[in-house]
């Protein structure tokens, strides 16, 4: 069977996402809602208009073409093609497992040359979940593959895509719950589960901590994280520093970015706290 998915961004030489140079094919749709999203695009299942207003003239022709479509002054795809600078794109492209393996598939001898491969990202790779496994099992032995996930599904499901996966960056947000579901929206039992399952499984992992000030980096947040990762056995971390910019994207999908987070505290302060659990943390 070939299962079909939405992509809203294949970024190729990428450094960040796994073990030497990686192509990072990023899933659509995302069921948490991280009040700090850096790919609020990713947010949604379903295709969106996304425009960039850096350099926009305002001279009326994206609208012009939506009212005369639908009556109202919105962007349609239409607009894609009538914007004379070419800053409206459509988000979200829809690939058979086949034509997305397919496209990956180029740039392999790179990739694999490097030490790398590819990572699948997100978005929520995991909620497009009979998509992404089949695109593991067609790139299997080709490459060196990684997933990039909240841990945010059922285990059942988790545990099926492991047995295809290389390696696994897997978030840690919040380990209060009540927390956890004000800042994202959801419950984070699923997680934490799936979390002890990764630890249990012979595929490598790392943990990956996004340090959201006041939220997310609070020494006893940290603590709690540092914790659960040593009473499992893990013993390697990725600080991932709040980035302020994140922001910027959030009016290219007409949506207003609503949270205003402190400056970030020196991300060195939490080194003690891994090392009293014996944990090595590398700041990205």
């Amino acid at each position: 069977m070939c299962f079909k998915g939405k992509v809203f961004s294949i970024e190729e030489f990428s450094t960040f996402d796994g073990p030497g140079i990686r192509t990072t094919v990023f899933f659509k749709g995302c069921p948490l809602k991280c009040m700090w999203c850096h790919n609020p695009e990713g947010q949604s299942f379903e295709k969106q208009i996304v425009k960039n207003t850096n350099g926009c003239i305002e001279c009326g022709r994206c609208l012009d073409i939506g009212e005369k479509l639908t009556g109202k002054r919105i962007l349609v795809n239409e607009s894609v093609n009538v914007c004379p600078r070419n800053l409206i794109r459509v988000c979200g492209v829809d690939y058979t497992s086949q034509e997305l393996v397919e496209k990956l598939l180029k740039n392999i001898s790179i990739l694999n040359d490097s030490g790398g491969g590819i990572t699948f990202s997100g978005g929520e790779p995991l909620w497009q979940s009979q998509f992404l496994n089949e695109c593991l099992e067609l790139l299997r032995g080709h490459t060196h593959l990684a997933i990039q996930t909240s841990g945010y599904c059922d285990e059942t499901i988790f545990l099926e895509l492991l047995q295809n996966s290389n390696y696994v960056l897997f978030d840690l947000k919040i380990i209060n719950n009540d927390k956890h579901k004000q800042y994202t929206g959801v419950s984070n039992t699923k997680i934490i589960n799936n979390y002890k399952a990764l630890c249990k499984s012979k595929t490598l992992f790392c943990v990956r901590i996004p340090l959201i000030p006041d939220v997310t980096d609070t020494a006893e947040n940290i603590t709690s994280i540092a914790m659960l990762m040593s009473e499992n056995g893990a013993s390697y971390a990725e600080l991932m520093p709040y980035n302020k910019m994140a922001g910027g994207k959030y009016a290219m999908i007409g949506k207003k970015y609503c949270p205003t987070f402190n400056e970030q505290k020196d991300v060195e302060i939490h080194k003690d706290i891994f090392d009293k659990f014996g944990i090595t943390i590398k700041i990205l």
